[in-house]
């Protein structure tokens, strides 16, 4: 990370960033072309690893570039603002705060775990807790993305 100032590392603060981003961006390469898709996700961070769980349509452009290359790219971000710089173009910039890293996209088949996953992701969202029937995961593909180290910046206006 060039920019050392900036860069978050207690745990806490990067959780924080994590429950208040509500959106993730998930970076694959379908064949030798990137592709970017932003999820809503739920989450469990411990020890400094992060894993998400999203949920899709059971078919789709995600999914077969998952099929083919599990791994993927995560970034969210949180706090932004624009920092005005007046006059002079080069003084404007962006308050922020944001989560990073490489990651592993897994299809999850484990009913209970798809529960989990549905589960958290409605707390991340809604801040509520929402009873997830085995039913409701059939109509639905949840995966989870282990990203096993994240990276975290913030700036804040100087």
């Amino acid at each position: 990370m060039r920019r050392t100032d900036r860069a978050v590392t207690d745990n806490r603060q990067i959780q924080s960033i994590i429950e208040q981003a509500k959106v993730v961006h998930i970076g694959m390469i379908d064949n030798d072309r990137p592709y970017v898709v932003p999820m809503q996700y739920g989450f469990v961070f411990a020890d400094g690893q992060l894993t998400l769980y999203v949920h899709c349509a059971k078919e789709g452009r995600k999914l077969d570039i998952i099929k083919k290359n599990p791994r993927v790219f995560i970034e969210l971000e949180t706090n932004v603002e624009i920092i005005s710089g007046g006059d002079i173009p080069c003084k404007y910039g962006s308050e922020y705060a944001s989560v990073m890293g490489d990651g592993t996209a897994v299809f999850v088949e484990d009913v209970k775990e798809k529960i989990l996953g549905l589960q958290l992701m409605m707390k991340t969202q809604s801040g509520r807790d929402f009873e997830i029937t085995e039913q409701m995961t059939k109509s639905v593909t949840v995966l989870r993305i282990d990203v096993p180290c994240v990276t975290a910046k913030s700036r804040t206006k100087t």
